[in-house]
């Protein structure tokens, strides 16, 4: 090969090799710039479309929200005494932002471990705030001083668990007046939805019966917080905002705690309920419903075992002050009034008294089997002989006696704040009987009524608010608990009785204690005393004991009305005696002897 021919080769081969390269380095450049084009695309969608979104993600996870739920408003008593308040008690809380979803669940079991609750609630919990929720979720209450050791050792393992002290409301009397004062609990799921349009969230402590529900939204108070920016480990770096929380209002009612005190030792562990009430106005003074239960229990977190002997006794949550049960011969007031109001029966009306008398084929016998005699109101009153209504009712017939015990606020409600947890009783007539029974009304029903028997149905607040009328000279009082200084006119309103019915009403039920079936209270450490007792059948159980009072009766200052439910014996014996121990309270004088208390008729 020449020379030539060697260097026309190399010029040939030269060019080939450098065009490869240049196509390298075109393609290299090519597909640069598409990535750079495709990052730069993604930035640009990113910052301009999603900037927003994904700044507000960026705040997320360095911002924390810790809510503050505000202190409770105190409930009081009319002298200002401490009936339900707060202390402090160490809560358990979840940051559910703290950690991936799939991260929470050996957290969940130790904490179940730890709190000796189940592990379903933790998760639940998580599932309801949302594991993006930057805000504290709270888990438990209440929990004990090892339980925070507990927590505090296991701290590394649980990132995203915070313990911190919080009020929880606190009933320093504990089972007094539970009925009246309720108690406080976490909104059910149920509770949530409907009441979230009112600024209600999840975990909010609120109301569930009594005082606590009725006047939750005095008491619940504004919640506030702190928003707090947090390092990758969750401490807080500082704090970037703070709302002030709002406690809530204190309420005061009219109950007076020494006398509440008086009434539930005079009800003892009897089944059964006390009222006391300012005849003039309608306060209630006491309030006392048995079985009861101690509203600290759910303050916290109540246990199943707990809950399981609340279950197991009987009805420990109704208020058996607000409950209809057969008023018996306290009703006598009632169908006194119809007899002399109806114009039918004079106010100096006498009337044999039986053993018993027939109806329809049926014997109505006299409580005592044998009568009293010819007697007046008043001395049928003082004896409380049964023959002696039966034809009173008889005499004015169904339609004046139904009526007459509608107008003194029978079967309806009274009116007192705890409505929700208020029965309206029953004042049966022929509708309801042919709707409810299917056959039509009978002279022997209202021979029943009469006496406060039958279907007929009244709770101890209503009878107390039938005893007000002969004691404030005729008027229908509205019961109330919450304190005020509204004058005793706005609480009432007048029934339009004749003076002679007044008169007639309150020289019987003085007779009743001063040598009738009420001769318990007719002691010297009470001023005069009026009132009326009354022994309710309860067919196939035993019957029921009924005592209602007022004092001194010219000028009452209190009524009392007493019910044993179920109790056996009659009122003047059983029920009696506990409205004296609460009158004796109330006048602030030394309590007699029980052996002092003498054996008396058994109505």
């Amino acid at each position: 090969m020449t020379l030539t021919q060697s260097s026309t080769i190399h010029q040939t081969t030269i060019p080939r090799a450098g065009g490869q390269r240049y196509r390298s380095v075109f393609l290299m450049v090519g597909i640069s710039l598409i990535l750079i084009g495709g990052i730069g695309s993604r930035l640009a969608y990113l910052q301009l479309v999603e900037g927003e979104r994904n700044r507000k993600m960026a705040d997320e996870n360095r911002i924390r929200l810790i809510p503050k739920q505000p202190e409770r408003g105190k409930v009081l008593d009319r002298k200002g005494r401490i009936l339900a308040g707060s202390r402090l008690s160490h809560s358990v809380f979840l940051w559910p932002l703290a950690r991936k979803k799939g991260e929470w669940e050996p957290t969940v079991k130790r904490l179940a471990q730890i709190l000796e609750i189940p592990e379903e609630p933790i998760r639940k919990r998580l599932e309801q705030a949302g594991y993006n929720s930057p805000s504290l979720v709270r888990i438990a209450r209440g929990i004990s001083p090892a339980q925070v050791t507990a927590l505090t050792e296991y701290s590394n393992e649980m990132e995203g668990v915070q313990v911190d002290a919080e009020a929880v409301r606190y009933y320093p009397n504990g089972d007094l007046a539970s009925h009246v004062l309720g108690y406080t609990g976490e909104l059910s799921d149920k509770d949530l939805e409907r009441m979230k349009d009112q600024g209600y969230r999840l975990g909010d402590v609120v109301g569930q019966m009594g005082v606590e529900s009725a006047f939750e939204s005095q008491l619940r108070g504004e919640w506030g917080g702190q928003q707090v920016e947090v390092d990758g480990a969750g401490q807080v770096v500082r704090i970037l905002g703070q709302k002030e929380t709002h406690a809530g209002k204190d309420v005061t009612l009219t109950l007076d705690l020494e006398l509440q005190k008086a009434a539930e030792i005079a009800l003892g562990d009897r089944k059964g309920a006390i009222v006391a009430i300012a005849p003039k106005n309608g306060a209630v003074l006491a309030m006392v419903s048995r079985p009861a239960f101690d509203p600290n229990l759910f303050s916290t977190r109540i246990t199943d075992a707990q809950w399981q002997r609340l279950q197991s006794e009987d009805h420990p949550f109704v208020n058996r002050t607000l409950q209809g049960f057969p008023p018996a011969s306290t009703f006598k007031i009632v169908t006194t009034t119809a007899g002399i109001e109806s114009g039918k029966f004079s106010p100096d009306t006498v009337l044999g008294t039986y053993p018993s008398i027939t109806v329809g084929g049926i014997e109505f016998g006299d409580w005592n089997r044998a009568g009293f005699g010819p007697l007046g109101f008043v001395g049928a009153l003082a004896w409380s002989s049964d023959t002696f209504f039966y034809q009173i009712g008889m005499g004015i017939g169904d339609q004046t006696l139904i009526q007459w015990t509608r107008r003194y606020g029978f079967g309806r409600k009274t009116g007192i704040e705890l409505s929700d947890e208020e029965a309206p009783g029953l004042v049966p007539d022929d509708a309801w009987k042919r709707k409810t029974l299917n056959e039509g009304w009978f002279l022997g029903d209202t021979v029943n009524m009469s006496i406060g028997q039958g279907f007929l149905q009244a709770s101890p607040l209503q009878v107390a608010v039938m005893f007000a009328v002969p004691a404030n000279g005729g008027y229908l009082v509205k019961p109330h608990l919450l304190k005020d200084n509204e004058d005793s006119r706005n609480w009432r309103e007048s029934l339009n009785l004749q003076p002679a019915t007044i008169q007639v009403l309150q020289d019987g039920l003085r007779s009743v204690v001063d040598g009738g079936t009420g001769s318990a209270l007719n002691v010297a450490s009470l001023p005069a005393v009026a009132g009326k007792s009354g022994t309710a059948e309860d067919f196939g159980r035993e019957s029921h004991a009924w005592f209602g009072a007022y004092a001194p009766a010219d000028q009452p200052e209190i009524i009392v009305v007493a019910f044993a439910e179920n109790s056996g014996g009659g009122g003047g014996s059983v029920a009696a005696p506990m409205v004296r121990q609460v009158l004796e309270a109330y006048f602030n004088r030394k309590p007699a002897q029980a052996a002092e208390i003498e054996s008396v008729p058994t109505d």
